[in-house]
């Protein structure tokens, strides 16, 4: 079997995900080739994975109708006669997506195709904005919900959209997160008067769906405590400098760490891991949290409830500040709920999916439509 997998610019979760099941089907035999934006070869290393290749198509992350077309078009091309691995071609038996701004191109590149392949789209990702933006998305959830032979969604409430859509065949994605390690802490030991402070970790890309903003309100709200939490939040992204200005108009003491490397050692470190989300999918952080057996305060939105089950997270309303910083402040507060929490955490994280089983699901959807 030969498999495609298309992407366009991602700098998080999604490019994790096609990285880890191009790797894993090659694995198994399947001939891989990854088509998508240099920059995310170059951040992901598609091309450097074992019985991987990587053809460039540059598929931008906002609608641009030149561009757009000349994605198009090369898409088709590579399509039709198959990106080149050594001095053989390889035509995909299956063309698989991700994300709606490539599952979109992606199909009208297979229009009008000769022995078109069968397209699989996985979405990833719900609209967080009107106007403009949202009548775009919804646009592209129309073509992928008309043009695709299978829509995988990272969430339930995914599945229903792309169902209301018109989607013909809609399932439920597994993306898992990847098994990380916690051996070396780099996490400096803080006290405050004698008394180390608590840590409250958030990580994520700084953009408005992360929901940073509301946390930073909640921070506001917690400052009365003895001894004051110490807020990091780790990420980077195009509101570093608004959330940074925020935090400095709230009096929120803020520590924005930036890209880290050490996300497992924090997580071991922190007292409390805080996901402020608007709209999650299967969050890999949230999954990572769970593994590190850490009390978790986050949004009941997307998947999140899904991940967590019932009692390893406190879920609350998306944007209210309020109720999350009364989430937190209860945690912080009570060692034996914190307790009854990481536990719980521990218990939930065992029981989710792994790769092995990704890597099974999405191919049994490839041979059910290669036939």
């Amino acid at each position: 079997m030969k498999v495609a997998f298309v992407l366009g610019t991602t700098g998080g979760g999604t490019g994790a995900h096609v990285r880890m099941l191009a790797s894993g089907c090659a694995a198994r035999g399947v001939a891989v080739c990854v088509l998508g934006p240099a920059q995310t070869d170059r951040d992901f290393g598609f091309s450097g994975a074992a019985g991987v290749t990587f053809a460039p198509v540059e598929i931008a992350d906002r609608p641009r109708a030149a561009h757009d077309l000349r994605a198009v078009a090369r898409l088709r091309r590579l399509v039709r006669s198959g990106p080149r691995s050594g001095a053989r071609s390889a035509v995909p038996d299956v063309v698989h997506a991700h994300g709606l701004r490539a599952g979109a191109l992606t199909a009208l590149a297979l229009v009008a195709t000769r022995r078109r392949p069968p397209l699989v789209v996985t979405v990833h990702n719900a609209p967080v904005a009107g106007g403009a933006i949202g009548a775009v998305y919804r646009v592209l959830e129309l073509i992928v919900a008309r043009r695709a032979d299978l829509v995988l969604c990272v969430s339930a409430d995914l599945e229903d959209r792309m169902r209301a859509a018109g989607a013909r065949r809609v399932a439920a994605a597994i993306v898992p997160a990847p098994d990380v390690s916690a051996e070396t802490s780099v996490v400096p030991a803080v006290t405050s008067a004698g008394a180390r402070r608590p840590l409250v970790l958030a990580v994520g890309r700084l953009a408005a769906q992360k929901g940073f903003g509301v946390l930073l309100e909640a921070a506001a709200r917690w400052r009365d405590l003895e001894p004051e939490p110490r807020l990091m939040i780790v990420g980077q992204g195009p509101l570093d400098a608004e959330l940074r200005a925020r935090a400095a108009s709230l009096g929120v003491p803020a520590e924005f760490a930036g890209q880290r490397l050490d996300v497992p050692a924090l997580l071991a470190a922190a007292d409390v891991f805080v996901l402020p989300s608007l709209w999650e999918g299967q969050a890999l952080i949230l999954q990572e949290a769970l593994r590190a057996g850490v009390p978790i305060v986050a949004t009941r939105a997307g998947g999140n409830p899904a991940l967590t089950g019932a009692d390893a997270a406190i879920l609350v309303p998306p944007a209210d500040p309020e109720r999350f910083a009364e989430a937190v402040r209860a945690v912080l507060a009570d060692p034996a709920l914190a307790g009854r929490l990481r536990k719980a955490a521990a218990d939930r994280a065992s029981a989710l999916p792994g790769e092995d089983t990704a890597v099974a699901a999405v191919l049994a959807g490839y041979r059910d439509l290669a036939g």
